[in-house]
């Protein structure tokens, strides 16, 4: 990790002092970010100012209007600023530093503008120097030295993420919105592009990667970086989509600083408005906020299901709207290019839910089902708990390719590195944990190695799969005509839904019944009741019948079994159970061995509804991901003489404690 930016983070952080009072607490950071970023382009923009000032003058004089090419050329850079100003200057002049403040920044190129739209600076200039705050904010941003000789790009995106970090703690934002530590990227990185290193080693090298939320670009720069130290030749094209604009306006002057496409970062919804419909990347990385609410976009969400299907990027299913992370997923895999075009690797955080959620009927699991019978998933790490700025929950790294290599095949890789990391010196938020270089190494080589051992486990696909049966027992019950039972008609709406005449007739009948006897089978009693109505004129549908058998029947297991009209036992609802039969496994034939012999009289429902929808067969097929389960190790417990010793030890103790008191 960077050792200086917590200084400057510091630094910048506390200019928000200045705002107290005029400004809410979780408003300092509509002045505090843009400023930055201001400052930063500022710093960047320094170095070649004087020969972008000399060229744009010769521009103007020849009355050439497209200046931009000539100008980036000039700044040697995408970034540009045509005015005289810079920090240090706009303070030689207080009384005008707010309209020479806009100037200044109407003066960069149109995607520089465009980020300070996104940031709505513009009303927060005023709005400080109506406070007469203005001057006294960027005089002591001016003393900030960012210049990336300084700074660099690794050390300044700590510095955006520790303060929007600070900003969201302020404003309470909701936990599944955080940024990752940039340890925690490197190992993504490391993974989704190691078994690619030796294409990205070629000469003149092109890739794409993405990052459908991409935050302030994080993911985006380590990516960059990594193909940078691989291969200086390589040309890493970044592309990235971002919903919240104080992120988006971060990245994008982030992108710009470094010579990148600014085109290629898309402000907006990836889910509604997906800035890049028709393209398919190299590689895609991407820590979506989980936990969070996709509903208001349920109606488009489930229409692109609906009706384009796989066509869409929704097809295999949807998970429920309290968590949106699974519909990510499906969005970059919608993004994969085919095999045949050399395919594309994905690295997503997700935390436990898309692991276990949801039985075989649900969005979640038909999603992993889809996943994994296309055999796309490599790899699995669990990573240790407190890692992340603003959660401490354990969170999992999933690792997929379209194009695995052949001893991937149709097995899953598990890598449990949730005892990995250090602790830190100081905490970040939620942050105490952290992983050192030699832990990512370690998981590296691991992964690289596909190495199965006690941290690592090699899982067939087929193993996350199962079957759920139904299995059903007989329903056994017994009645009694008491008046208790008789008075708890009342309940029942088929009883009460008939004239008062009717139900008064039906109670007389029944009173006239044994109270004091139990049959113990439903056809003898029913016909009983048949009798007593005959001789009372009672006349009643069915269900009155019905409704008669629930009131003063009981569920019994010493009574005789109730048949239907066929003479097939009807099942006990409360008795109903489900199994889940491994892949592979007949159904009928794990009933016999694993159930049948410890169930009496249970069956199988073979009805159509308990068979699989996509295969047709018994039982519908589910996937879960139990990634506890196999690292789990059984302690047997301590020997009873060890424990009563302890326990003798301790009253030792106690007696000699009370000893000293009562002494």
């Amino acid at each position: 990790m960077v050792d200086n930016f917590n200084e400057k983070s510091d630094f910048i952080w506390s200019i928000a002092d200045l705002l107290r009072g005029d400004y809410k607490q979780s408003e300092y950071q509509k002045v505090i970010l843009p400023l930055t970023v201001l400052r930063r382009l500022d710093c960047v923009t320094e170095r070649n100012k004087d020969e972008v000032l000399e060229r744009y003058e010769q521009l103007q004089e020849q009355g050439i209007e497209n200046v931009a090419p000539s100008l980036k050329k000039a700044a040697d850079a995408q970034v540009y600023n045509t005015s005289e100003y810079t920090f240090e200057s706009l303070c030689n002049d207080p009384d005008d530093i707010a309209e020479n403040l806009q100037y200044y920044i109407n003066q960069y190129d149109e995607e520089t503008k465009e980020i300070f739209e996104k940031f709505a600076f513009d009303h927060q200039i005023d709005r400080l120097a109506d406070a007469d705050l203005l001057y006294k904010v960027v005089r002591q941003f001016a003393e900030i030295d960012l210049h990336p000789e300084e700074v660099p790009n690794e050390e300044m995106g700590y510095i955006y993420e520790e303060l929007i970090r600070k900003f969201n703690e302020l404003s309470n934002e909701t936990a599944g919105e955080h940024f990752t530590p940039r340890e925690v990227i490197e190992l993504m990185v490391n993974l989704v592009f190691q078994e690619d290193d030796a294409a990205l080693t070629e000469q003149d090298a092109i890739r794409t990667v993405y990052d459908p939320a991409c935050g302030t670009g994080g993911m985006l720069s380590v990516a960059e970086e990594y193909v940078r130290q691989l291969n200086t030749d390589a040309n890493l094209h970044v592309f990235g989509q971002e919903l919240n604009p104080e992120s988006y306006a971060v990245c994008n002057s982030d992108m710009l600083i470094k010579g990148q496409e600014p085109e290629n970062i898309i402000y907006g919804n990836s889910f509604t408005q997906d800035g890049f419909p028709s393209r398919t990347f190299d590689y895609m990385l991407s820590n979506p906020p989980f936990g969070v609410s996709w509903k208001k976009v349920k109606d488009e969400i489930e229409r692109e299901h609906e009706e384009e299907g796989f066509a869409g990027r929704f097809g295999a299913g949807t998970p429920r709207t309290n968590d949106g992370a699974f519909l990510f997923l499906q969005h970059m895999i919608s993004k994969m290019k085919r095999p045949e075009e050399g395919g594309s690797r994905i690295a997503i955080v997700f935390n436990g839910s898309p692991l276990f959620n949801g039985g075989p009927n649900s969005g979640e699991s038909a999603i992993r089902r889809w996943i994994l019978e296309n055999d796309w998933l490599e790899a699995i790490v669990g990573l240790p708990e407190n890692l992340f700025y603003n959660t401490g929950i354990r969170t999992y790294i999933w690792v997929l390719s379209n194009d695995k290599p052949e001893k991937r095949k149709d097995v899953v890789q598990l890598i449990d590195a949730q005892d990995l990391y250090a602790e830190m010196d100081e905490s970040l938020g939620e942050k105490r944990h952290k992983l050192t270089q030699d832990h990512i190494d370690e998981i590296s080589r691991i992964f690289g190695d596909l190495e199965a051992n006690g941290r690592s486990k090699v899982v067939p696909t087929e193993e996350f799969g199962y079957r759920r049966i139904v299995i059903d027992r007989p329903l056994r019950m017994s009645f009694q005509a008491t008046e208790e039972r008789i008075e708890s008609l009342d309940d029942e709406r088929a009883f009460t839904n008939r004239d008062e005449e009717v139900q008064e007739a039906v109670k007389e009948a029944l009173y006239e019944l044994d109270s004091e006897t139990q049959w113990m089978d439903r056809d003898e009693f029913m016909q009983e009741v048949k009798n007593c109505f005959e001789r009372n004129n009672v006349d009643v549908r069915n269900s009155v019948h019905n409704a008669i058998e629930r009131a003063l029947g009981e569920q019994n297991d010493d009574a005789e079994i109730v048949t239907d009209s066929k003479g097939n036992p009807e099942h006990d609802t409360d008795l109903r159970d489900r199994e889940r039969v491994p892949l592979g496994t007949e159904p009928r034939e794990y009933f016999e061995e694993e159930v049948q012999p410890h169930v009496e009289n249970a069956w199988i429902n073979e009805s159509s509804k308990y068979q699989d929808d996509q295969d047709g067969e018994l039982g519908v097929v589910g996937y879960e991901i139990n990634f506890d389960r196999y690292f789990y190790e059984y302690e047997p417990p301590r020997p009873l003489e060890e424990i009563d010793a302890e326990i003798r030890e301790l009253e030792d103790e106690i007696v000699e404690l009370l000893s000293e008191v009562t002494e």
